[in-house]
């Protein structure tokens, strides 16, 4: 029964129909087309696989995209495209700052620091790069190589062909030199332009051996260190130190200032002695 019912459709879709159009006016047949069920079937999913198909292609190839909601625009695109750069380089620069900081402990902790693998964002070639030594550059090689690695004490031993014992020393303050050490015009020291009510800081350990005010250079205050270094510091607004107390390298035992009648401005008149002579504070300090 099933199988008859089975045949009985399949039999109907191969049955042939007509499908006429008349002119309504004089009933002249227009159009006659014979066609079967299954034909019709054929014919109706035939045209709808090709309208998804041409659908597709325009949606896919053509800026008709862009109009349908949700989906991003040119200049959405170019923007998701900047952030991915971005994100990249940050995480390119997380990376070098975790690995400067790795090297900051390890040469702290007294190990050798790790290699600093850094990979920049353009080629360059190693051959254009050209090394000049800088006096900075002399400086530190000098004081590096006259005292022990990875130590602050200084000692006797310490002692550099023809140059007084190698120390360390900080800078007084922060700031820019407007006016250098030059002893044929008696000025033996430098003059460190900064903001006012900046610390002044102690160059060495040491004890405050002066510290007053005076006409020409106003609030004065001077420190004896070891090896017969003496520091002075002038023009200051305020001392934060007396004579008699021990001071630490780094310690604030001042304010810059302008006092004094021999000042122009906010600054700090820094100088370094050593067994009574006047030595060039930009040979032993990286301001």
């Amino acid at each position: 029964m099933a199988k008859e019912k089975k045949r009985s459709f399949f039999k109907r879709l191969r049955h042939k129909y007509r499908f006429i159009i008349f002119n309504d006016n004089t009933y002249e047949e227009v159009i006659s087309i014979k066609l079967t069920k299954m034909n019709l079937l054929s014919l109706v999913g035939g045209s709808a696989i090709i309208l998804i198909a041409l659908v597709t292609v325009l949606i896919a190839f053509t800026p008709i995209r862009e109009f349908i909601p949700g989906y991003p625009d040119g200049t959405m695109r170019r923007e998701l495209i900047m952030n991915a750069i971005k994100l990249d380089s940050l995480e390119n620069e997380l990376r070098i700052r975790e690995q400067f900081v790795e090297n900051i402990r390890d040469i702290i902790s007294g190990r050798e620091p790790r290699t600093f693998d850094y990979t920049p964002d353009t080629a360059m070639r190693v051959d254009d790069i050209h090394f000049t030594r800088s006096d900075h550059d002399s400086i530190l090689r000098t004081q590096i190589e006259g005292s022990e690695q990875f130590s602050l004490e200084v000692t006797n031993d310490m002692i550099l062909a023809g140059n007084p014992p190698a120390a360390h020393f900080m800078p007084p303050t922060t700031g820019l030199i407007i006016n250098r050490f030059n002893p044929q015009s008696r000025h033996y020291g430098v003059d460190l332009v900064t903001e006012i009510n900046q610390p002044v800081l102690a160059v060495m350990d040491g004890t405050v051996t002066f510290a007053n005010w005076t006409v020409e250079t106003g609030y004065v205050i001077q420190v004896q260190h070891d090896n017969n270094y003496l520091s002075l510091y002038k023009h200051n607004a305020e001392l934060l130190k007396r004579v008699g107390e021990h001071v630490s390298a780094g310690e604030a035992i001042a304010i810059v200032g302008n006092s004094g009648e021999l000042t122009t401005g906010p600054h700090l008149h820094f100088e370094l002695w050593q067994n009574g002579s006047p030595l060039n504070p930009e040979h032993y300090i990286l301001f």
